[in-house]
């Protein structure tokens, strides 16, 4: 039983401290996030307020998500939402033919996805 436990912290560690790693480097700077994220997302048909409103939510999700992840509580939880930040950013990646990100989303939500598996197959034992 503990190996389970311990494989599964190691196995969330990495996206983990990733996810929390980019929440927390945007927290302190807020404003200048969000002003890039807004010119980034300039030839997007996504509306101006949306991408705003959206920045300034996803350094909070992500730093939400990421000490989750690491602490190892709401796991289902926190991998559900680390899967649905990413699939919006990929949403915004595309809008912009931004392929470079996609393939860094990709792989993150795909590691979710691998991580999500191995909680619900050993759901009993982890939690």
């Amino acid at each position: 039983m503990k190996d389970f436990k311990t494989t599964y912290f190691f196995l969330r560690l990495p996206i983990a401290i990733s996810i929390l790693g980019h929440g927390l480097v945007r927290l302190p700077k807020l404003s200048t996030f969000s002003d890039w994220m807004v010119t980034s997302m300039e030839k997007s048909f996504i509306p101006e307020p949306l991408i705003v409103g959206f920045s300034y939510v996803l350094p909070i999700a992500e730093f939400l998500v990421g000490l989750w992840l690491l602490i190892g509580i709401r796991s289902k939880e926190a991998i559900f939402a680390g899967i649905s930040i990413m699939t919006m950013l990929i949403f915004g990646s595309c809008s912009v033919e931004n392929w470079g990100a996609i393939e860094a989303q990709l792989l993150h939500a795909f590691y979710l996805f691998g991580l999500l598996w191995y909680f619900q197959k050993n759901e009993k034992i982890v939690d």
